[in-house]
């Protein structure tokens, strides 16, 4: 934990007169987990502070009593009370969705940027990058450590939601011995490892295991490239009476593949774009590379973008493309 960067934030929170706190858009457990954490830590300390996320979380996430809601009410953007933002789990602003909110703001906040992806692009007035960590929870833990910030239980489990999504329960490679460290001492101090394991674990439902079926029939390998790769369309998701968040972990599944170097999963969304998941377990192909090339970012062995096409076939030519450009 840089402690110059860790001390300097500390300062700035305690300094602020109100706080917003921003994940990445479609937030996942760490980034959903990042802003619950943080927003339990202002309540206990009496800080005023807003969400904001570009996008609404997933039904799954909302059901943790421990994760706070997260807004979706653009009108906070017209509070000029923030004189600090604080951006979580997001490589760089319009990952965020929020790019063009901030450079049209007449006041000048602060901004935090807190992350561990290795695209990230250092946007903040402050920066808290670690690409070592397995997630942004592990890192927001060392932050609250080092400031000797009181974890209280909604704090650990918050936390721990975050770890257990970026590592997959502790079964890809980021996990690490710190990792374990982290999630040993949030058990600790009150959060329920079984419930949440339960929820990351336990999530599927009879709609969403027809999806998963017919999501796996299109499975086709590239064989040129080595990536298998599959998609889901909002007519599969209608079809079979699902939502959007009965494909989430397709992506990861198929990391369990003993075929290809890489998988590849596209998701039509509900406003026409297609959604990129990459994940691998080849050391030697970085995934990371081709979303950022897509617009996107991650990490080495697990990344995202998403893409402005009309069509899926359009998704996967750009996909190829930017494959062999880096190939």
């Amino acid at each position: 934990m840089p402690s110059r960067i860790a001390k300097q934030i500390y300062n700035e929170i305690q300094g602020a007169n109100k706080i917003l706190l921003v994940p990445h858009q479609n937030p996942d457990g760490d980034a959903h987990g990042s802003v619950s954490c943080f927003s339990h830590y202002l309540r206990n300390i009496g800080k005023p502070h807003s969400t904001y996320c570009m996008t609404d979380s997933t039904a799954k996430l909302n059901s943790l009593p421990h994760l706070v809601d997260i807004s979706t009410d653009e009108s906070v953007w017209e509070d000029d009370g923030h004189d600090l933002i604080i951006v979580l789990d997001s490589g760089d602003l319009k990952y965020a969705g929020v790019h063009d909110f901030i450079k049209n703001l007449e006041h000048d906040p602060i901004i935090i940027n807190i992350d561990h992806h290795p695209t990230n692009n250092y946007f903040g007035d402050i920066n808290l990058v670690v690409e070592g960590a397995s997630s942004t929870t592990e890192i927001i833990h060392g932050l609250l450590k080092y400031n000797n910030i009181k974890i209280d239980k909604n704090m650990a489990a918050s936390l721990l939601t975050g770890l257990i999504t970026d590592t997959e329960n502790f079964t890809n490679p980021g996990t690490t011995q710190n990792s374990l460290k982290v999630a040993s001492d949030l058990i600790k101090k009150g959060a329920n490892f079984n419930t949440i394991k339960t929820w990351f674990l336990r999530d599927k439902t009879f709609a969403s295991l027809k999806l998963w079926g017919v999501v796996f029939s299109r499975l086709e390998k590239h064989d040129i490239h080595e990536i298998v790769y599959t998609y889901i369309t909002q007519k599969d998701l209608q079809e079979n009476e699902a939502d959007e968040s009965e494909a989430e972990g397709i992506a990861n599944f198929m990391n369990n593949l003993g075929d290809g170097k890489a998988s590849l999963i596209l998701k039509e969304k509900e406003d026409g774009n297609i959604k990129g998941s990459f994940r691998t377990t080849d050391d030697n192909f970085d995934v990371a590379s081709i979303a950022k090339a897509l617009g996107g970012g991650g990490h080495k062995k697990a990344s995202g973008f998403t893409l402005n096409v009309r069509s899926i076939d359009d998704a996967f030519e750009k996909v190829w493309s930017a494959v062999e450009s880096l190939s």
